[in-house]
């Protein structure tokens, strides 16, 4: 089981990326997709999520409107599409996956509750 994202770069404020989650291993139909971020000194913080069963979308309110998280099953891959992106918007960005029951509605925001974790892949909003 593997998770490889990808994507990240150096972009100016109000600019665009769109970061990738390439899983293998597992399928997208029983696994759901998070996007975490790290900023350095920061804790971790949950970005979005995408859920299996319907591809339904959940975003964090401070990406809510400027990201989109989507995914291809053929290619068993999510996307980030980050759009009008702001300096705070800097950090190391994962992806996570996890196909277990969870009790509470909303594990995903938790990163504890995912059982795999891709490598980090750096997002620099700055002029």
């Amino acid at each position: 089981v593997q998770l490889q994202a990808s994507g990240g770069g150096l972009v100016q404020p109000g600019g665009s990326l769109r970061l990738s989650c390439a899983a293998s291993g597992f399928t997208l139909d029983y696994y759901g997709i998070g996007w975490f971020r790290q900023a350095p000194g920061k804790e971790r913080e949950w970005v979005s999520y995408i859920r299996s069963s319907d591809g339904r979308p959940y975003y964090a309110d401070s990406v809510k409107g400027r990201f989109t998280i989507s995914r291809d099953k053929a290619k068993n891959t999510v996307y980030l599409q980050m759009n009008s992106l702001k300096p705070e918007d800097t950090a190391l960005y994962y992806c996570a996956g996890d196909g277990s029951h969870h009790a509470s509605s909303s594990w995903y925001k938790d990163g504890s509750e995912y059982a795999y974790w891709g490598q980090g892949t750096q997002v620099t909003v700055s002029s």
